[in-house]
This record gives C-alpha cells, sequence and structure tokens, in this order.
C-alpha cells in the first residue's frame, strides 16, 4: 500500500475566491492501493477543498479550460495531465485565466 502524501496546492488569478480566498493548502492525502494521479486529486479537491461553484473549476473530469496547471512549476500538460502519478511534496499550481469584463 502506497503511504499518505503531503501536496502544497495553490490556487490563483480569482481561482481561490472558489476555496473560501484560501490561496494556499497544505494537503495530506490517505494512503491507497494505487499511487495518487492527478485525475484522483481532482475528485479529492471537488470534495474537500472547493467551497463553491464547481464548474468555474472543473469541467467533467479535468480542469476547465481557461485554467492554468502547473506542478513542481512545470506544464501539466509536460506531466501526462490526469495521468501524472504524485509525489511526495510536489507543488500544485492552479491559475485561472478567465477575467470577466
Amino acid at each position: 500500500m502506497a503511504a499518505s502524501i503531503v501536496l502544497h496546492l495553490e490556487f490563483g488569478g480569482g481561482a481561490e475566491l472558489l476555496f473560501g480566498g484560501v490561496r494556499n493548502h497544505q494537503v495530506t492525502l490517505p494512503s491507497q492501493s494505487q499511487p495518487w494521479t492527478m485525475k484522483q486529486l481532482l475528485v479529492w479537491i471537488r470534495a474537500n477543498l472547493l467551497k463553491e461553484r464547481p464548474e468555474l473549476f472543473l469541467q467533467g473530469d479535468t480542469v476547465r479550460p481557461g485554467i492554468l496547471v502547473l506542478i513542481n512549476d512545470v506544464d501539466w500538460e509536460l506531466m501526462g495531465e490526469l495521468k501524472y502519478l504524485l509525489q511526495d511534496q510536489d507543488n500544485i499550481v492552479f491559475i485561472s485565466t478567465l477575467h470577466g469584463g
């Protein structure tokens, strides 16, 4: 069984407003038989951190278009997106590029 992992999550560009205005979160994901993936993390975030209007952050099983995701300062598209296997102490940043007008 894989051990629990600690992640640093950061929400910016207005995305923090969906998380009670809290920009930085240190979270511990419980141990499970398989390694955690980004896809599973998004489900966990929706259930445990997201405070309002999930449709502004998630679309289907991924983040909404217009949300930039960085894993350890690298665009998640280069890391395998939803299939990326999370590592202990990963730093994951979600930045909204959507602006009202």
